[in-house]
């Protein structure tokens, strides 16, 4: 008896086990499901704000040395010809430096040796000439500059102090001088500029070495991915999340439950004036059918009687129709009465 009792809980249990870990795999699997979509969501969502910063954000800065130029055909200690350089703003030769509407700061960097010619030249002109594709001036712009002001007696301290770099060659003296051409530089969506000219105007001046500094002030919406670029990413990859996650979700919905709105109920929505004519047709066609059939029943019982009441006087009508019987041979005659 114990064994028998034994073997329905025995299959139960089966069952039970059966159905828990079939529910298991079913969940685990969903889980799977899930968590694969929710990564794939969170990289493409990482993937467009990525796209995003990089096709929004200009480049912070943009640094080239320059290299100037002068004619060297006439004698005398001096320079022939005023020291100029030739300047792309295209990176690759495809890529321009400075994004429409962004202003920038340009500016020049010299860096000068403290000679007495220098000392002597004082102030000199520093000129800008940004052109087009075409070779037109779109924009020029000039500003002067000098070394800085040091006495002799400041030149002797600093010499003495520093002489056993100076000796070794790890320091020099020099100046870097800063000429700032341009502070909001903005560059024309129709004619940008794809290079500029640089003109020292001395034939004196003597430079060891000089760089264009080409810097993006931001603002706006730039300013906020550019100063605060975590903030910024979390913020941009979350809302990117919930609008790919809202997507997903009315997708999932469409095609489980039919959507928020079933095909059928806007079918009869639609439909629902056109079936209405039809009925109300279909109801005139049966009212009149039936008013036909209700007129034909009415008369064929009246030539019936009045074919009984002529036969009942005696007289025989049968010759004058073909020796007609049945109900068809009554209407010629009910039709003379």
């Amino acid at each position: 008896m114990g064994h028998q009792a034994m073997g329905p809980l025995l299959h139960w249990l089966q069952d039970v086990a059966a159905v828990t870990l079939l529910k298991a795999r079913r969940t685990i699997f969903q889980a799977a499901i899930l968590f694969c979509i929710l990564c794939l969501l969170l990289w493409v969502s990482v993937f467009l704000y990525g796209s995003f910063y990089y096709s929004y954000m200009p480049s912070v800065s943009f640094s080239t040395p320059v290299h100037f130029y002068y004619s060297t055909d006439c004698s005398g200690p001096g320079l022939c010809s005023f020291p100029t350089a030739n300047i792309s703003f295209m990176r690759n030769d495809r890529e321009q430096v400075m994004a429409h509407g962004q202003p920038y700061r340009v500016s020049l960097e010299l860096e000068m040796p403290e000679s007495p010619v220098n000392e002597r030249l004082g102030m000199f002109m520093v000129k800008m000439f940004c052109y087009t594709r075409g070779g037109g001036i779109v924009s020029s712009v000039g500003r002067s500059a000098m070394l800085h002001y040091r006495s002799a007696l400041l030149q002797t301290l600093s010499t003495f102090f520093f002489s056993p770099l100076l000796l070794t060659g790890m320091a020099e003296q020099k100046q870097l001088v800063e000429v700032e051409l341009f502070s909001e530089y903005k560059s024309n969506a129709y004619q940008p500029a794809i290079g500029a000219v640089i003109e020292v105007h001395s034939k004196q001046v003597q430079i060891y070495s000089s760089r264009l500094r080409i810097h993006a002030y931001f603002t706006g919406i730039r300013y906020v991915m550019y100063n605060f670029p975590v903030t910024s990413a979390v913020i941009g990859v979350a809302t990117n999340f919930t609008f790919l996650s809202a997507i997903a979700l009315l997708g999932y919905l469409q095609f489980i439950w039919g959507g928020l709105w079933p095909p059928d109920q806007v079918k009869v929505k639609v439909m629902m004036g056109d079936n209405t004519r039809i009925q109300r047709r279909k109801e005139e066609v049966r009212k009149r059918m039936e008013k036909e059939n209700s007129l034909k029943d009415l008369s064929v019982p009246a030539a019936i009687e009045s074919l009984t009441v002529v036969r009942g006087n005696g007289t025989d009508f049968s010759n004058y129709y073909g020796m007609a019987t049945g109900p068809m041979a009554c209407w010629p005659f009910y039709s003379k009465v």
